[in-house]
């Protein structure tokens, strides 16, 4: 991973998408380490496999999160029942503030089935 291949994601955005990122993988860190793979058009979070995925959108992040349930909540915009066990759950953020108690929650519920 280079950061420089990171950083190409946030060119054109709002300055307010890197902050949000840079929030996301701070709470994700609380729960040990994370390494960021980039791709083509996503950034993966990861710990032993994909966790969590980030698209930039000019002004917000579109974070989508592996889950072991469906979580019914006005945040998550778009969910998928991708096999038996597992979920995909998008939500979409706008402002830094918005990666907050909740969002950790569900990241470190994440990162458990990553592991």
């Amino acid at each position: 991973m280079t950061k420089t291949a990171v950083a190409a994601h946030f060119t054109g955005r709002d300055p307010i998408v890197r902050d949000i990122y840079d929030r996301l993988v701070g709470a994700a860190g609380r729960f040990g380490p994370v390494m960021e793979d980039p791709k083509k058009t996503s950034i993966h979070l990861v710990r032993k496999t994909a966790f969590a995925g980030v698209v930039t959108r000019r002004a917000a992040l579109v974070l989508t999160l592996k889950s072991a349930t469906d979580i019914r909540s006005p945040r998550v915009t778009k969910r998928q029942h991708t096999s038996a066990g597992r979920w995909h759950l998008e939500v979409r953020l706008t402002d830094p503030r918005q990666v907050d108690k909740q969002i950790a929650t569900w990241l470190e519920r994440a990162i458990r089935i990553s592991q």
